[in-house]
């Protein structure tokens, strides 16, 4: 169960999900948010996910409908690895915005490691 506010610390604007991905399809995400916050679950499935702050990153696979993975503001996600039939939930904490995405890997470093 996923309540707003008691589970995830911010208010959820958007809810989306993946599916129809394989282990051999291209990585998704490949973005990082200026302002918004995610909670990724796997509800079906597995897949990886590398989160990169600009200083270190780490990757998680998630495979447990009961579990989520936070993604905070300035942090860079790919993710990848999809089990066959994977569905990957994403809550979020804005309405869709352009302009919060980085899509550029260099800008978003460059960005980052400014931020300290």
């Amino acid at each position: 169960m996923v309540e707003s506010g008691v589970t995830v610390d911010f208010p959820v604007q958007r809810v989306y999900y993946m599916h129809g991905q394989t282990q051999s399809s291209p990585p998704r995400g490949l973005h990082a948010h200026r302002t918004l916050e995610q909670l990724v679950i796997a509800v079906h499935g597995a897949f990886s996910i590398t989160l990169d702050d600009g200083f270190q990153h780490a990757t998680y696979r998630l495979d447990e409908p009961g579990a989520g993975l936070c993604i905070g503001p300035m942090v860079w996600r790919v993710l990848k690895d999809f089990a066959p039939d994977t569905v990957a939930l994403v809550l979020a904490s804005q309405h869709y915005e352009e302009s919060d995405y980085y899509r550029d890997y260099d800008t978003f470093l460059h960005d980052a490691r400014s931020l300290t």
